[in-house]
């Protein structure tokens, strides 16, 4: 009588302990659209020349004058500082008194060779005596040779106790004193070049990853912002500053305004490029097979799954999707690490 009620219990038991559903886990969530990528960059930076010599002696001595200084106008072959003279002049006197020697010699043995030659031809003279006097010809000639090059030398080193512009400019600094005694190649001025000028800023290597190929810069002067000049970079250090940690990045100014003069403060203005694109939070991004991926919600039963993405560029906060988003898909922002392929999720906050 016990085995046809054990065999009627059996079904409410297999209905006692069927499994129940998880409830669907929250998520945070975020519907993404195209928009202008559009960043604003805003640093001070000075204007510099695009090009500037540092000006010096080639040779050593004591400077004796020093004709500018710093903001002076200067053009082609206008006298900048000199050295004392003294020793290079008595150089150039003692080899002028070499060639007068030298040259002397030549017309000697010169004289000495024609006659030789004369009674040659007689048959008055050995070949011993002929071939003496024209070596001593030869060897006087070799020695006015070296004493004109000697001399060329010394009236070189003369020319360089003069220190001269080379090119039309403004003097930006200044690294010697008269009466001091100066090293060959030390700078005693500095002089910026007619013609192009930079607009010279410091950049955080975090900037520099995110600027676009050609960004648009605006740079106007710190003291009035109604002078503006247009910025195209033309240079990026290869090399941070040891001391700053940032990149010297040179701008250069599109037909600049007078009053934009070396040494200004400037602030540029940078804007990367405006084509629509996607960008999503940075708490999104994970990881799949070794690639960037984000987690997409399926509106039609709200279930998860990874989709992998080329990025194009992050910060701290946001990250810009080169490839793998549409606009409208639904991207989950918070709760990525603990998803899996398939599993419901309810949105807390679907935004844009």
């Amino acid at each position: 009588m016990l085995l046809p009620a054990v065999i009627l219990l059996l079904p409410a038991c297999k209905e006692a302990v069927a499994p129940v559903a998880a409830d669907p886990r929250p998520v945070r969530a975020i519907t993404v659209e195209r928009k202008p990528a559009g960043e604003t960059v805003i640093l001070t930076g000075r204007v510099e020349s695009q090009d500037e010599a540092a000006l010096g002696f080639r040779i050593g001595g004591r400077m004796t004058e020093r004709t500018v200084n710093v903001g002076d106008k200067v053009t082609p072959g206008q006298v900048l500082a000199r050295l004392d003279p003294q020793n290079e002049t008595n150089a150039v006197r003692l080899a002028e008194a070499a060639v007068s020697s030298a040259r002397g010699n030549v017309t000697t043995t010169r004289d000495a060779f024609e006659r030789q030659q004369t009674l040659r031809a007689r048959g008055l003279n050995t070949r011993t005596d002929y071939d003496n006097a024209r070596q001593a010809q030869v060897n006087a000639q070799s020695q006015l040779d070296d004493a004109q090059a000697r001399l060329r030398i010394a009236r070189d080193q003369l020319g360089f106790t003069v220190l001269a512009a080379d090119t039309s400019g403004s003097i930006t600094a200044r690294g010697a004193e008269p009466g001091e005694v100066v090293q060959a190649g030390q700078m005693v001025v500095r002089v910026a070049r007619q013609g192009g000028r930079d607009a010279v800023f410091d950049v955080p290597a975090n900037v520099l990853r995110a600027t676009p190929t050609r960004p648009r810069i605006t740079i106007r002067l710190s003291d009035d912002a109604e002078v503006v000049a247009e910025g195209i970079v033309r240079e990026v250090a290869p090399q941070a500053d040891p001391r700053t940690g940032t990149f010297p990045v040179r701008v250069t100014l599109v037909d600049p305004p007078e009053a934009m003069r070396l040494g200004s403060v400037v602030i540029g203005r940078m804007e990367s490029d405006s084509e629509p694109v996607i960008s999503v939070p940075a708490t999104a991004l994970t990881k799949a097979e070794g690639q960037a991926a984000v987690w997409i919600v399926d509106p039609a039963d709200n279930t998860v799954s990874l989709r992998n993405v080329d990025v194009l560029r992050h910060s701290p906060n946001s990250v810009v999707i080169a490839k793998g988003l549409e606009a409208g898909d639904v991207v989950v922002t918070a709760g990525v690490h603990a998803l899996h392929p398939g599993q419901a999720v309810r949105l807390l906050i679907e935004s844009t």
